[in-house]
């Protein structure tokens, strides 16, 4: 089983987005839509990301998988090489899909304001989170 089977074998909600690409709901959240990044090199790493900002040793703990299972037996490594560093890690559609929902809730958010409704700290301290999640999402896919 190859390491990219191995890890959509363990996550919820898994959806292709291209060649290779995948988006999935995170394994170390609770979340109502998918937001993590799978990317499958030509070399058979695997590139993940949570555009909700979970750490990588989390969301791969919580799949009940080690580190080290994303990466391929492969001479080069074995060898101490260094492969090249992917420019863009992640394609942009991706980062969309997975941060729509943070859309969402700011606009839930505005409509809630333009209504007169009052903005709480909890839910403040949310929008700061949700454009928190959209910055991380835009410096990830600049590479």
């Amino acid at each position: 089983m190859s390491a990219l089977d191995l890890l959509l074998s363990r996550l919820d909600e898994a959806k292709p987005t291209g060649k290779g690409r995948y988006i999935a709901a995170c394994p170390a959240h609770k979340d109502r839509r998918p937001s993590l990044a799978v990317r499958e090199l030509d070399d058979g790493r695997l590139l993940v990301h949570c555009f909700a900002g979970c750490d990588i040793h989390d969301v791969v703990s919580a799949a009940g998988l080690a580190l080290s299972d994303l990466f391929p037996a492969n001479d080069a490594l074995a060898g101490g090489q260094h492969l090249p560093r992917e420019r863009r890690p992640f394609a942009p559609m991706d980062a969309l899909k997975c941060i729509y929902a943070e859309g969402l809730f700011v606009k839930q958010c505005a409509l809630v304001m333009l209504r007169g409704g009052t903005v709480t700290p909890a839910l403040s301290d949310q929008l700061t989170k949700a454009v928190a999640r959209l910055a991380a999402a835009l410096d990830t896919c600049h590479g």
